[in-house]
């Protein structure tokens, strides 16, 4: 065989060697990746069903509902124009309260409740995770977009 064919082969081989390992660690950084997804988004059926992914919004005033084992919690959250139900059995943060940001992780139930493993709050008075916030932000201009396009009452 000449050194021609020898390398020839010698690239071919680590051409593919290479392709592989790509394709595996591609395969494990997807599988690994949290998607954040709002409220409305969720409604909108965009956050899958059978993965794990990141809900955030606002805990919704009024809707933080102990069960009568002291462990589980359903509260509701929003950005303002939709709302999804969330369950969580733990510990919540010191600083989860109604009216503030939150980040859930979980998964979507077949009932549409969103069952959640782990729970975070804001950390200060003035944080709130950019996520939430752009979420906030874009359901506050659907919000608005669409108030301006209703049609107005006539007037004389």
């Amino acid at each position: 065989m000449k050194a021609r064919h020898k390398r020839g082969i010698f690239i071919l081989v680590g051409l593919v060697g290479v392709g592989l390992i790509a394709t595996l660690v591609l395969n494990a950084l997807q599988s690994n990746i949290n998607l954040f997804f709002s409220p409305t988004e969720v409604v909108a059926g965009k956050a899958p069903q059978d993965r794990t992914f990141r809900l955030g919004g606002l805990v919704e005033e009024g809707s933080i509902q102990r069960q009568e084992n002291g462990v589980t919690v359903h509260f509701g959250v929003t950005d303002n124009a939709e709302t999804i139900v969330v369950a969580y059995t733990g510990i919540l943060p010191d600083l989860f309260r109604e009216g503030e940001g939150v980040v859930a992780q979980g998964k979507l139930g077949p009932n549409g409740l969103f069952e959640a493993e782990e729970v975070l709050a804001k950390h200060d008075e003035t944080y709130m995770p950019p996520e939430v916030a752009d979420a906030l932000q874009d359901a506050e201009d659907a919000k608005n977009a669409e108030a301006l396009a209703a049609p107005q009452g006539v007037t004389q």
